[in-house]
């Protein structure tokens, strides 16, 4: 499903390789002796910040190249700030821009996830005798608005009850890919959710708290609907700020009877107390096993569309069985929306299962990281790019292994702008002050340039673990220049390092880069 001829696509790029100088920005001339030392600096503002916030420069990486589109199929690309720039770091999150940039070229802005219903019975009088088996591809995005849609596409079918159970075919990944291991053994929390080819609503239930507009008392919500779920809310108002509101809560979720029994009772009990200045929380957990999650939650969405059982599903895993039919193919949304939630706000296991698609379409199932990995490789070779440093162990940057230098980071971005699917990668980026993890960066800064008719702005994509802090986008100046930026900070204070990077990113917005701003 190419948007373009990915041959064309390489051919061309490699074609303009000696004039614009496209895979290399860091080739010089012989006169670049003084021109190498003017850029292996540190802007002053975020020297100061650095030793403020007790970061050694040894610690921090940073890359900036200036961009010019001189015509389709043509960059220019100029290296204006080399600091430690080859150095392999740990990226963080900013891997995932590897990870959606190899998507969207090789799959297309338009690939859709498949998710297939197969049955080994019959319909009769609007009621379906036999069993549903639902095989998955991975879709990342399967909530519960597309499940309605799955549902109303079933009683298109003519089905209008359900006489039989639920089995679900994950064979499209390889067991080990699905295995709940953490790096911080937080397995209760939304960032750690595992792969899964029958992903449901990301394996999470995210619980609603709020002070009741008509009463003293708390209203919880929770989505996605689950057949089985009752709400004990033991929840007291208290006159505090809301500040530190989760660390009053106690919560604990029970399910009741035979825990093989994936559509038994289960308890979702809320205890403690809640500031009554809250205007409305999230509170996320991941602590239902995925048979228990996905049978529960197509049972609701079923009976939510009007759908009746003979009797309440115990969905079990199973394969298609050869002699299955299939009654329908359901495709999600487009990957190009799928890549804005990956990179607009930083979702791990998208990410995870897009790197998994890519292996399980170029190279069958079932889909590993391994090959997820030998894909995305090929991928950079058939650009020309030549990463020697990157280390890819599953794509989202949540990892202690992953690698890769910020100028060659810097040079994936230069590269992407000569590509077909250019603006939708650039699109996918947050958005400095306006949206995704960049909603409230910068936001200050900004506000000097309200009176501009072209507005400069940082589409900047973050990452942050314990001892990572990290930065790599694109920014336009106030003078309509555009520099693929690319920093991480790699130390034990990094969790103070907000604010160099900050102090960097309006820096360009400001056409830093000039040679009286040299130090």
């Amino acid at each position: 499903m190419h948007t373009q001829n990915s041959s064309l696509i390489i051919a061309t790029l490699l074609a303009n390789l000696s004039a614009c100088l496209l895979f290399s920005p860091q080739v010089h001339s012989a006169e670049s002796t003084s021109q190498d030392a003017a850029i292996r600096y540190i802007p002053k503002a975020v020297a100061v910040s650095l030793e403020k916030n007790q970061i050694p420069k040894e610690a921090i990486s940073i890359s900036v190249v200036e961009i010019e589109l001189e015509r389709p199929g043509k960059v220019k690309a100029k290296t204006e700030l080399d600091w430690r720039s080859k150095q392999a770091m740990n990226p963080a999150s900013t891997m995932k821009l590897i990870t959606t940039l190899t998507g969207l070229d090789m799959l297309g802005p338009q690939y859709r996830w498949r998710t297939n219903i197969y049955t080994d019975g019959f319909i009769r009088q609007g009621i379906l005798k036999g069993n549903l088996y639902l095989q998955g591809t991975g879709d990342p995005k399967l909530v519960p608005e597309e499940l309605a849609k799955m549902m109303k596409a079933i009683q298109n079918l003519g089905i209008q009850k359900i006489d039989g159970n639920l089995f679900f075919d994950r064979s499209a990944y390889a067991p080990s890919v699905m295995e709940h291991n953490t790096i911080d053994g937080e397995s209760l929390r939304a960032y750690n959710v595992p792969p899964d080819p029958l992903l449901y609503a990301f394996r999470t239930l995210a619980f609603q708290l709020s002070k009741s507009r008509t009463a003293d008392f708390i209203d919880i919500s929770y989505t996605p609907p689950l057949s089985q779920l009752k709400v004990i809310n033991q929840m007291q108002l208290v006159n505090q700020s809301c500040d530190s509101w989760k660390s009053n809560i106690r919560f604990n979720l029970d399910p009741e009877g035979d825990r093989a029994i994936t559509n038994r009772l289960i308890t979702a009990q809320f205890s403690g107390s809640f500031p009554n200045t809250c205007k409305g929380v999230n509170y996320n957990v991941v602590a239902l096993d995925a048979n228990t999650f996905l049978t529960q939650g197509f049972t609701a969405a079923w009976e939510l569309a009007g759908g009746t059982w003979t009797q309440a599903p115990t969905g079990k895993s199973a394969t298609v069985p050869l002699a299955a039919r299939m009654l329908l193919q359901f495709e999600g949304i487009p990957l190009a929306d799928d890549v804005q939630d990956i990179n607009k706000y930083s979702n791990n296991v998208m990410a995870r299962q897009l790197m998994l698609t890519l292996a399980l379409e170029k190279m069958g199932k079932p889909a590993s990281t391994e090959n997820g990995e030998l894909v995305i490789q090929s991928w950079l070779k058939g650009l020309g790019l030549q990463f020697p440093e990157l280390v890819i162990e599953n794509g989202s940057g949540l990892s202690r292994n992953e690698a890769i230098s910020a100028e060659h980071m810097n040079q994936l971005l230069v590269v992407a702008r000569n590509l077909s699917v250019a603006e939708t990668f650039y699109n996918s980026l947050p958005i400095a002050g306006t949206d995704g993890t960049m909603r409230n960066r910068l936001m200050a800064h900004l506000r000097k340039f309200l009176h501009l008719k072209k507005k400069p702005e940082a589409r900047i994509k973050t990452g942050s673990l314990a001892d990572v802090r990290a930065i790599s986008g694109y920014v336009m100046s106030k003078s309509g220049k555009m520099y693929a930026v690319t920093s991480f900070i790699n130390h034990p204070n990094a969790w103070r390092g907000l604010d160099a990077h900050d102090q960097l990113l309006s820096w360009l917005l400001d056409d830093g880069p000039e040679p009286k701003h040299a130090r």
